[in-house]
């Protein structure tokens, strides 16, 4: 049964869905979720194509038969480690067998995964653990250092610990060993000795000694929690965010369902999304699972590597980060592999570049398309249809079950007509049940049901989505709003600048200004004046930014998204050490130029 159509609290415009007559054709404009345990995407993969190719690393195969054994295995070693209905496993891994398998074996036993980055710092981490109240941590032996750092304080009482090499091809492993410079550098990047007196248990062990299979825990799918997926915290300390078993089964279906060409038992899936976040877990695993594809799993992202999985393994879905995306198009090797088997992508966490698509695609074949989702969203919420209705520049059309809707950025009861910029607010089987024990954040994030998403967007009479910026980043100055992303899209046009981020930094006449922070193309120089003159050939006076500072590169998060929260602080720890800003004597100057 298809979710309700929620009631609006005030006269929606948006009610009426006029993004449906925009769908590819095959799409349907709800579809019908089942009350069941993520699990059964798995089991019903295995019961369906058994021999099927589940996953894939570095050459070493497993079948869908033997993905399902390892998991109920698995399981049934957790739980004799005392791992129950509604306990917290922490997983610290990259992407390997084992974050596939562990995923499925914690659920299996109606237990909740804490979703953790293997690159955190210790304090990083210790937040992570101590939060979520983690009892059992299963990490790769790179990161063992690390979390045993972060250990003291926490609830911990078992680590398992992760050798990538354990996962190779015999022959592979073999050639570890070898007396070579070549081997002895991929020893060390896939093996980290663990310390005298480590206290953790093997995988390998932990699995080979499992006293049997479990059985799938019973769970309230709308309910009980599969995973605490923790927000990037760009608002302070990150959040856990809470997704049930129905959040990720429901945006599974939602996803498959945007793909109408997808054929069961027949996909490949590239996995150079990190599993650990939630876009990658939803776009690689569950659905891919849900298709019964081949995941095709790689550590990290290296040109040289995604290109070689290509050649070797096909992959037809290619999920990706629009840097990903362009990274792979300027390997100066690209001209001599065959991309062709790719069929569909889906990028996300930022602009996805008109050229980039043009070019992904004349190199591929297929469809490369923007969508748009977030960690409380599970994540994917709207997207671009996978055909000729693609808007570049858009983040497309909500997906089947998904509403949305405009509102006023500060009386948020009040919903705008189409074609006005606002809050874009959405509702839908995938929004998650709140921030773990934190009611006061929840109640703000959620609202009779809706998810106010914070970011600025507005809505074409059509039903396409352009976001204009996010609301905490708005800058305002001498009463204007100003939106980041338009200066930056303007700066990126400058021949020497790679990348731009503009944030706004205070100032006791304006309120705020304008700072520009520049990343240099490769060999190339510009001054700020030169920047100032081009902005204003391109921006109204009041946009164009009043400081320019250039950097090395800019601080990103683990999928590649700037990160404006950290240059404010680097900016606010400047002005502290040198006594703040010069003043200002013409507060009126915006007006004037």
């Amino acid at each position: 049964m298809s979710d309700p159509t929620p009631s609006p609290v005030s006269p929606d415009p948006y009610a009426g869905r006029p993004w449906l007559k925009f769908y590819a054709a095959g799409v349907p404009t709800d579809v019908t979720i089942p009350s069941v345990p993520v699990t059964q995407l798995l089991d019903d993969a295995a019961a369906a194509f058994g021999n099927r190719t589940a996953l894939v690393f570095f050459g070493r195969k497993t079948s869908y038969r033997q993905l399902q054994q390892d998991v109920d295995q698995l399981a049934g070693a957790l739980r004799a480690l005392g791992v129950r209905r509604g306990d917290r496993v922490a997983l610290v891994l990259p992407n390997c067998p084992a974050a596939v398998t562990a995923f499925f074996a914690i659920v299996r036993l109606g237990a909740v995964v804490v979703a953790c980055n293997p690159l955190y710092t210790d304090s990083e981490l210790r937040h992570q653990l101590t939060d979520s109240g983690a009892k059992v941590a299963i990490v790769f032996d790179g990161a063992y250092a690390t979390l045993d750092a972060a250990r003291p304080g926490t609830a911990l009482e078992h680590v398992v610990s992760v050798c990538l090499a354990d996962f190779l091809p015999a022959l592979k492993r073999k050639l570890l060993d070898l007396p070579l410079g070549a081997a002895r550098e991929k020893r060390e990047r896939l093996i980290t000795p663990l310390p005298p007196g480590a206290r953790a248990i093997p995988y390998t062990e932990l699995l080979a000694t499992s006293p049997g299979p479990a059985e799938q825990v019973a769970v309230d799918p709308a309910r009980d929690l599969a995973v605490l997926q923790y927000t990037g915290g760009t608002t302070g300390r990150p959040k856990g965010a809470m997704l049930t078993h129905r959040n990720l089964v429901a945006n599974a279906h939602q996803v498959r369902a945007w793909d109408p060409n997808a054929e069961p038992g027949r996909e490949s899936v590239l996995c150079v999304l990190p599993l650990f976040h939630v876009y990658g877990l939803m776009l690689c695993v569950v659905t891919g699972v849900l298709l019964a594809g081949t995941l095709v799993l790689l550590p990290t992202f290296d040109p040289e590597l995604v290109l070689d999985a290509v050649k070797h393994e096909r992959p037809t879905v290619f999920p990706g980060v629009p840097p990903i995306y362009s990274k792979l198009l300027e390997h100066p090797k690209i001209g001599k592999y065959d991309l062709r088997s790719i069929r569909t992508c889906i990028s996300g966490a930022m602009r996805l570049p008109v050229d980039t698509i043009d070019a992904f695609q004349a190199a591929t074949g297929g469809r490369l398309a923007e969508g748009y989702g977030m960690t409380e969203s599970s994540p994917v919420t709207l997207a671009n249809p996978l055909n000729s209705n693609a808007r570049p520049g858009t983040i497309g059309l909500p997906l089947p079950n998904t509403h949305v809707k405009i509102v006023d950025e500060f009386r948020q009861d009040r919903v705008l007509p189409i074609g006005a910029a606002g809050e874009l607010v959405v509702f839908g089987p995938q929004l998650f049940q709140g921030y773990w024990n934190q009611e006061d954040e929840t109640r703000l994030a959620l609202r009779n049901g809706w998810l106010y998403t914070g970011d600025i967007g507005v809505m074409s009479p059509d039903g396409y989505v352009t976001l204009i910026d996010r609301k905490r980043d708005v800058v305002i100055a001498s009463g204007f709003s100003i939106y980041p992303s338009e200066i930056e899209d303007v700066l990126r046009e400058h021949p020497a600048v790679y990348d731009a981020a503009v944030i706004g930094v205070p100032d006791p006449y304006r309120g705020e200004n304008v700072k520009a922070v520049i990343q240099l193309a490769e060999g190339m120089s510009v001054s700020a004046e030169e920047l100032d003159v081009f902005s204003h050939q391109h921006l109204a006076p009041y946009k164009v930014p009043k400081i320019f500072a250039f950097r090395d590169d800019l601080p990103r998060n683990m999928i590649g998204k700037v990160l404006r929260r950290v240059l404010r602080e680097e900016h606010a720890a400047e002005q502290a050490e040198h006594g703040g800003p010069p003043p200002d004597q013409d507060p009126f100057a915006d007006y004037k130029r």
